[in-house]
């Protein structure tokens, strides 16, 4: 409780110019530090690429946002059915992607603490919505199913690219010119 000879609210600031401008000083320093550490935990949010590895030969990489930046193939999928090799695909994007909450959280924790918690639960909550945990259950029936092998880094290098397949000529044609008709000869033209 504030005694009497103590003003509180507004009246408090302005008995003591010199106070008012302390305290505004603090805070914003305390903003700007703020907002760098968020700045911070922004640019090493955007690097943060997430890998799942299929045992089926699948290879998908993502960013924070969800989006796919590689896509990789071993042999293996040579001899996969295509609705096989789609299901794969998805399957593996999908289990590279449920990690991103659990990245992102990490660097929020690395750079903001325990600070703005209700921000940081709305913001993981969007991303476990958007991009949920999935089950690892290797023995059902799901063809995409099974042992995953994640990696929270980017390769070191880059997937070389495909050969490009050789260019085909097509056969060379032998020009065939037909043999004048004997009743040609008589033609009037």
């Amino acid at each position: 409780m504030t005694s009497p000879s103590t003003p509180s609210g507004i009246a408090g600031f302005s008995r003591d110019p010199d106070d008012v401008e302390r305290r505004v000083q603090q805070w914003a320093e305390s903003f700007a530090s703020k907002a760098e550490r968020y700045k911070a935990a922004q640019e090493q949010t955007e690097q943060i690429r997430l890998t799942a590895t299929s045992p089926h030969g699948v290879r998908v990489t993502v960013s924070a946002d969800g989006t796919v930046t590689a896509l990789e193939f071993t042999e293996k999928i040579r001899s996969m059915p295509l609705p096989e090799l789609s299901a794969q695909i998805l399957a593996t994007m999908r289990s590279a992607q449920s990690g991103i909450a659990r990245r992102v959280g990490e660097v929020m924790t690395e750079h903001l603490g325990d600070e703005d918690e209700q921000t940081r639960a709305m913001m993981l909550g969007g991303l476990r919505e958007k991009f949920p945990e999935q089950p690892d259950e290797p023995g059902t029936d799901d063809p995409a199913a099974g042992n995953w092998d994640y990696d929270d880094e980017e390769p070191a290098e880059e997937p070389p690219a495909p050969p490009r397949p050789a260019a085909v000529r097509p056969p060379e044609r032998k020009r065939v010119t037909p043999e004048p008709d004997e009743d040609e000869d008589d033609a009037p033209w």
